[in-house]
């Protein structure tokens, strides 16, 4: 790669945290119940997602250190892979509940089931509160008008969910930007070269998750650096 078009693509990566970091900051906050914040972890655990697998297990935990200290956060793991498997986890409140979890596991081959997974969201709201939905994955096989339809229900519910888009394939970014925009959550598309990015948005939306915009803004500061950089720059936006 040429040194132009390296420069011009991590100005596009920046420009896409920004936005998704922005969008994270203006979501609604959650009010204020005396309960830890919740958030439903789901992830594409299809074969092709397979060489990124074990690092996301390090990396979700970061989440649960990020929010300790805001009353804390419970985290529910879900995941399809294979025949139409699709397993969830209980509520989690440690990082090593859910790490033990994801080790666990091993990644299949099969064909996607992202409305399985905005269908269980939607029911876990039924529950009790859910304040975000995060869902990891890199590609789509399914409906796009099915899935609008299905965000737009948890937009109606106030469950917004931020999608990570691993690689570039354009079909799976179309049906994940709209889920995204339905339900009042956001968009990023990450390189799993650049584990540190995507470990900083994921607790970025968990602190969020956990304790609204202030949250936020502290979050960037005791991270520092990058973080620091784009946490700022929502804030004050």
């Amino acid at each position: 790669m040429s040194g132009a078009s390296k420069e011009i693509q991590e100005a596009a990566s920046k420009s896409e945290v920004d936005a998704f970091l922005r969008k994270v900051a203006t979501t609604p906050a959650r009010g204020s119940t005396g309960r830890r914040g919740r958030l439903v972890f789901a992830m594409d655990a299809t074969a092709s997602r397979e060489p990124t697998w074990d690092r996301a297990a390090h990396i979700q935990a970061a989440m649960f250190s990020e929010t300790a200290g805001l009353g804390g956060l419970e985290i529910q793991l879900c995941y399809y892979r294979g025949i139409l498997e699709f397993e969830v986890s209980p509520w989690c409140t440690e990082a090593d509940m859910l790490r033990e979890r994801m080790t666990r596991v091993f990644c299949a081959a099969g064909l996607t089931q992202v409305g399985r997974v905005l269908r269980h969201a939607l029911e876990e709201t039924q529950r009790g509160k859910v304040n975000a939905l995060i869902f990891v994955g890199d590609c789509v096989e399914e409906s796009a008008d099915e899935l609008a339809r299905l965000a737009g229900r948890l937009g109606l519910v106030g469950l917004p969910a931020f999608v990570f888009q691993e690689g570039r394939d354009p079909v799976a970014e179309q049906s994940f930007r709209q889920i995204a925009h339905l339900s009042g959550g956001a968009y990023c598309r990450f390189d799993a070269s650049s584990p540190r990015t995507l470990r900083d948005l994921l607790s970025a939306v968990a602190v969020y998750a956990a304790g609204g915009a202030k949250a936020l803004e502290h979050f960037g500061r005791e991270r520092g650096g990058e973080a620091l950089r784009l946490t700022h720059q929502i804030i004050k936006a």
